[in-house]
């Protein structure tokens, strides 16, 4: 009985990895072909790898000297930058330098860190850059977040409340999973902060363009938060 039971285990966890490569292979976070986590003097170990470019499964980064929860076996360089925040709009939400999750993205999305700074190579805040960059576009943030959605910011049913043309985040529903609401599946555990996974799935889970966790098709992403 024992063995059937740790077979079946196996199977799931394989089945899980299986998964979850399948969603990653050919969108935007497949790194396995990518130049630079194909190049010396990235170890021979590390080519080809989907997960290893964000996760390692032993002797991740530790992320708490960063000021960072929530990064589940982290591999990669985060940044120090200081960035502008979103402030182009009169808000009751309190926007302060990006945290949590966010700044998981940011290490390579404001282009300040290479790409291919890995744990193993480079990825103390002492460390220098090795190969990898951003080109122009979309995915290149930069430091400058003023003209981006505000991130790693509170919200909660008081900032519904003052805001008027925002839903209450403990009570509507999400639209990802049945039953569940937009606290349970968009907003950081723990934090209840908006974040940049709030509306992207950097594991692309839900198979929608621009990794967003749901299509948005007629704003639906937007209107899942914002009372239009």
């Amino acid at each position: 009985m024992k063995n059937k039971k740790l077979i079946l285990a196996v199977a799931l966890v394989l089945g899980l990895v299986q998964l979850s490569n399948a969603q990653i292979a050919g969108s935007k976070h497949d790194f396995s072909t990518a130049t630079w986590n194909n190049s010396s003097p990235i170890s021979s170990s590390l080519q080809g790898q989907k997960c290893r470019p964000c996760h390692a499964p032993h002797n991740s980064v530790d992320t708490a000297t960063w000021g960072v929860s929530n990064a589940p076996l982290w591999d990669h360089r985060l940044s120090t930058a200081t960035y502008t925040v979103y402030s182009g709009y009169s808000m009751n939400a309190t926007v302060g330098q990006p945290d949590g999750m966010s700044k998981l993205c940011l290490s390579c999305h404001d282009n300040t860190v290479a790409l291919a700074s890995f744990r193993a190579y480079n990825v103390t805040p002492s460390g220098t850059a090795i190969i990898g960059s951003l080109s122009g576009g979309v995915s290149n943030l930069g430091t400058d977040l003023s003209n981006d959605h505000p991130v790693s910011f509170v919200y909660d049913a008081s900032l519904a409340s003052a805001d008027g043309k925002l839903y209450d985040p403990t009570t509507q529903a999400s639209g990802l999973a049945a039953g569940n609401s937009i606290d349970v599946d968009m907003l950081e555990p723990g934090t209840h902060k908006v974040q940049c996974t709030s509306c992207h799935d950097p594991h692309n889970g839900g198979g929608a363009p621009h990794l967003l966790v749901k299509s948005n098709t007629a704003s639906a992403l937007c209107m899942t938060c914002h009372n239009k």
